[in-house]
């Protein structure tokens, strides 16, 4: 709705063509997909991010003085340019098509949007781990999940293993599913690269290292920034999809009130405690980071033991409440339309 303003130009026929199709695309986008998931056979736009923010950094810190001051200086130079760019580059292209082609801008929107959501890739990477837990090894359970994790994986339990499966499912659930369509259903695919940019530079800079300290603390802070509301309406969603999956609805409300606060970044522990509180389990708490110990609160109360069939359920709740999302953000977008095109 925001690019569409800013482009076109409200009200007229051509920017009303413009909103519908873009509240298509958010649709088709997201039925694809759930139903293909993630085109391997393509290189991946956020891959394409990734090695851009790697490039900046390269040549930024060439410029930039090895001081705190330098350092900070460079990581807000860093964080402008890939924001200028991962906006800009997607709304240039889109703006011509919908200019002179607009159906292709509509496939292309389309396509975009199905590439960045990643409801139907979280799933299918975390069900590995849970395949590997029924079916294979300890072994085989800690490699599979340390393809999505970020934490040492080598001395893990069982139950460790899943803990870790369940949290990544419902962090990213907000990360890699919610947030994106939220940035999708206000400004289009262009807003939605801006959010992956955002968020893979936080994933690559913002560490609390000796390298990252300051460097990558503007990119950690505008993450936490663009991910604050989306996280809160992940965490309510999740609420809501308890109640629909038949999962304990009042323990997931009373858990995501209570603990949605403990984790070391504000949006983190927002779905995490909603998950919790819906399995009746316990997650977080220490991990081991590159060796080194963290000591990190819990989330939920143990009333039962943590179990692998918990990784499937935990994506239960993440379709759900993705689909929900999905409802609601069509739900705003037809209202907007109708309000600025009238």
């Amino acid at each position: 709705m925001l690019y569409d303003i800013l482009l076109y130009g409200l009200p007229g026929v051509e920017a009303g063509n413009c909103l519908k199709m873009q509240t298509a695309a958010l649709a088709a986008g997201f039925i694809l997909d759930l139903l293909l998931g993630d085109p391997r056979w393509l290189y991946h736009p956020v891959c394409l991010i990734g090695n851009l923010i790697a490039a900046l950094e390269k040549g930024i810190r060439k410029i930039f003085p090895r001081t705190k001051g330098g350092e900070l200086a460079g990581g807000l130079a860093e964080v402008l340019f890939v924001c200028i760019l991962s906006f800009g580059i997607p709304g240039i292209i889109l703006y011509f098509l919908y200019r002179f082609l607009p159906w292709a801008g509509f496939l292309l929107e389309t396509f975009w949007c199905y590439q960045l959501l990643a409801a139907r890739s979280l799933r299918e990477e975390s069900m590995k781990v849970f395949d590997r837990l029924k079916n294979g090894t300890l072994q085989e359970a800690r490699r599979a999940v340390s393809m999505i994790v970020g934490r040492d994986t080598e001395e893990l339990t069982e139950e460790g293993v899943t803990k870790a499966a369940v949290e990544t499912v419902a962090e990213n659930s907000s990360d890699g599913v919610i947030a994106p369509m939220i940035f999708m259903a206000l400004g289009g695919a262009p807003l939605m690269f801006l959010y992956k940019g955002i968020n893979t530079m936080d994933s690559m800079l913002g560490y609390k290292n000796e390298k990252y300290l300051y460097f990558g603390r503007c990119a950690a802070k505008l993450d936490d920034i663009a991910n604050y509301i989306p996280a809160r309406i992940s965490g309510w969603l999740m609420v809501a999809a308890a109640f629909l999956n038949g999962f304990d609805g009042k323990n997931a409300w009373k858990i995501y009130r209570r603990d949605r606060r403990n984790h070391a970044s504000p949006n983190s522990a927002q779905t995490e405690s909603a998950v919790a509180g819906a399995l009746d389990v316990q997650l977080a708490g220490n991990a081991f980071y590159f060796g080194k110990l963290y000591e990190k609160p819990t989330i939920g109360d143990p009333l039962r033991p943590v179990e692998p069939e918990d990784i499937r359920r935990a994506c239960r709740l993440m379709y759900t409440a993705a689909a929900l999302s999905l409802i609601l953000c069509l739900v705003v977008r037809i209202a907007a339309e109708i309000f600025l095109l009238r």
